[in-house]
């Protein structure tokens, strides 16, 4: 990846970011499966350590559960004050090898190196510097993706987690992607990937193979970027002046359901997911918004706006059980619900509004 005509793309990752820094500051905790959250009965993981990953212990998932899965799992409260502080020291290591940062979350971040601004000479080697500079004034571990698109990028920094890098160059982009299940590609979530899964889409080279007309008949507005990515391709560029404009968090249910309160629950859990967020960053919307998807993937969702931001936890989980109530009792079973705020308040100028709260986990 040395041809100066070819963007240069770094996706860095950390290592179980939260559950890494609480093992950093607690030796107590090293090689135990720690999960980063409250063991109360309506408490949720926000993030889990690798230890406590092999029981199958993840973000998002209710503490209850993840008890019953690891029984010596070893709940510690978040501390996103100090997780802030840790990034903050990640990014000022991403700004000595580029001014191109574009951050997804506290954790994680696409770098354009194509400038090759410490004079490295190749991504491969800047993502190395990058990643022990990270490890020797945090230490903590990174693992990075490197290619010439975010797409590629992203799911080659998955590839060797963890603490590793892998890159993956133009001449092996397209043929790489046909090897991998869909269900790893970035913007194809578990539903999507289900339904692909019933079309016999299971891997890269069967989504290549279907033409642009079925796509768009049975994904619509996405068939083009599904197109775009069994090829290998992505021309969005890193952005490092993308602006937040919501947070949401949204779950689909094992089955499709019609008990109101089991939907309920359901809408509860993202709206706690939601104010964790607003209240971490201290970004606060006006709109409270549901989703709805049915199992027949008919989707709805009812909205509420306020002249002044939510700003507190009550009204925003009254707000979304009252939106959700509108559409209940129903006969027809729901798959899915979510909740979102809009219209976010201004941060203020040391606040980074790309920063959500929970790290990501896909396959970290």
């Amino acid at each position: 990846m040395g041809d100066s005509a070819i963007r240069k793309i770094i996706h860095v990752d950390m290592d179980a970011f939260f559950a890494s820094v609480e093992q950093r500051d607690d030796p107590t905790l090293r090689g135990r499966p720690v999960a980063v959250g409250h063991a109360a009965a309506r408490g949720v993981v926000a993030a889990a350590s690798y230890e406590a990953r092999k029981f199958g212990v993840r973000s998002a998932l209710p503490s209850v559960t993840a008890l019953r899965r690891c029984p010596e799992l070893v709940f510690v409260p978040p501390r996103f004050e100090v997780y802030r502080q840790v990034s903050q020291q990640i990014h000022a290591v991403f700004a000595r090898y580029t001014d191109l940062i574009q951050p997804l979350s506290l954790d994680e971040a696409y770098l354009d190196v194509t400038a090759d601004k410490c004079g490295l000479e190749t991504a491969w080697r800047t993502a190395k510097a990058i990643r022990a500079d990270i490890l020797e004034e945090t230490g903590l571990t990174a693992s990075a993706g490197i290619s010439y698109n975010k797409f590629l990028a992203k799911l080659a920094s998955d590839h060797r987690k963890p603490n590793g890098q892998f890159a993956v160059t133009p001449d092996m982009g397209g043929a790489w992607v046909e090897t991998l299940p869909v269900s790893r590609f970035h913007g194809v979530g578990p539903v999507t990937a289900d339904k692909m899964k019933r079309l016999g889409i299971e891997t890269g080279a069967d989504l290549r193979a279907k033409p642009m007309e079925f796509l768009e008949r049975h994904f619509g507005s996405s068939a083009a970027w599904y197109y775009a990515i069994a090829r290998g391709e992505d021309h969005r560029p890193v952005n490092p002046n993308r602006v937040r404009k919501s947070s949401g968090s949204e779950t689909t249910f094992d089955r499709d359901l019609t008990d109101s309160g089991e939907i309920e629950a359901g809408v509860l859990k993202m709206a706690e997911d939601v104010w964790r967020w607003c209240e971490t960053r201290q970004i606060f919307g006006r709109t409270v918004t549901v989703k709805i998807k049915y199992g027949d993937f008919k989707q709805i969702t009812r909205s509420r706006s306020q002249t002044e931001p939510v700003m507190t936890h009550e009204f925003l989980v009254r707000s979304a059980l009252d939106l959700a109530r509108s559409v209940l009792p129903t006969a027809k079973g729901i798959r899915l619900v979510g909740v979102t705020v809009s219209n976010l308040s201004e941060p203020s100028p040391a606040e980074d509004t790309a920063l959500p709260m929970f790290e990501t986990e896909q396959a970290a």
